[in-house]
């Protein structure tokens, strides 16, 4: 029997440089091996109320960039989260046993309350019981996830181990993080500070589906300094950025030539721009046709959902009747 394997991306909008490298492109060597669920987070994102239009354009963005990416709905399963009805059944049952402490205790909780004080809704502070939920419906041992997940994981062993305690069982197994290659790769932004995101802006990422003049324009505005002032002297963050950048989509000796040339005083910024551009822009172009092509064919969207579902589902039915039924409901 193959491990199960669980993760899925919020549909926030379109998938970038950072999910790519940072994820995708572990699912599609990951789902030879194991037992992929692959699955678009869409009740996730209703903690940011998108409009109605937004959900569904940005389920499709993500569901077609999934498989330009590579993902093959025959060797895994990919489905959207709402699709599978089960999943806020679980949900439920999970939230009696989750206590106010520890979820207000939880730091992602906190960040968002910090950053958003005027939307600290329910959803946002259940988020982890929502993502227990994800996970635990397939019975998966096995979560890519990034650092900054890596508490919610904690809170899901938590979550499923209570139950079983509840109930005197061993139903459900522990998940535990996973990344298929030895290193995670962390993919910075062009503003100079931390990940390449979404929620930073539209000029901080470079999206799968960009254009190359729009990729052009994006990395020429990415934050530099004035240069080098002595030789070999450390990067600041937003030079080390773009270099670390330039590792991700340009072949060793690039990197190494401009990385030289900085060492030696001697680098010009324009110039590093304009080949990290190029080099990016060569990365991206079989996914940015395959996008192109996928976006177009409604009917085979549809069918790649619809399978996805009802696989999920098969897997999500027989969860909640056993949980169900180690609950204590019956039928009369």
């Amino acid at each position: 029997m193959k491990e199960t394997v669980v993760s899925g991306i919020r549909s926030t909008g379109k998938l970038h440089l950072g999910n790519y490298y940072g994820a995708v492109k572990n699912f599609v060597q990951m789902q030879n091996d194991y037992n992929c669920y692959f699955f678009i987070a869409d009740l996730h994102s209703l903690t940011t109320h998108p409009t109605p239009a937004d959900l569904h354009g940005n389920i499709k963005h993500v569901l077609v960039e999934y498989l330009a990416s590579g993902i093959d709905p025959e060797n895994s399963t990919i489905y959207i989260q709402s699709d599978v009805p089960e999943i806020a059944e679980l949900y439920l049952y999970l939230n009696m046993n989750a206590y106010m402490g520890e979820l207000e205790r939880s730091t992602s909780f906190k960040d968002k309350v910090r950053s958003n004080p005027d939307n600290v809704n329910a959803g946002l502070l259940t988020y982890p019981v929502l993502m227990t939920a994800d996970i635990l419906i397939h019975k998966a041992t096995k979560v890519p996830v990034g650092k900054d997940q890596e508490q919610h994981l904690e809170m899901a062993r938590t979550f499923g181990n209570r139950f079983n305690r509840l109930y005197n069982t061993e139903y459900f197994p522990e998940p535990y993080a996973f990344s298929f290659t030895e290193k995670l790769v962390k993919v910075p932004g062009l503003d100079g500070k931390g990940k390449m995101g979404k929620s930073e802006g539209e000029a901080n990422a470079v999206y799968l589906s960009d254009d190359p003049e729009t990729i052009r324009k994006k990395v020429m505005r990415a934050v530099s300094d004035g240069g080098p002032t002595e030789e070999n002297q450390p990067k600041p963050e937003p030079i080390q950025n773009l270099f670390d950048l330039m590792k991700v989509v340009s072949s060793a000796d690039t990197h190494q030539h401009f990385d030289d040339l900085y060492n030696k005083m001697q680098i010009r910024y324009g110039d590093f721009k304009k080949q990290l551009a190029e080099d990016m822009i060569i990365a991206t172009e079989p996914m940015r046709e395959r996008i192109h092509d996928i976006a177009k064919d409604d009917s085979y969207l549809r069918q790649v959902a619809k399978h996805g579902a009802l696989k999920a589902r098969e897997s999500a039915q027989k969860t909640i009747r056993e949980v169900r039924s180690l609950i204590g409901f019956k039928s009369f």
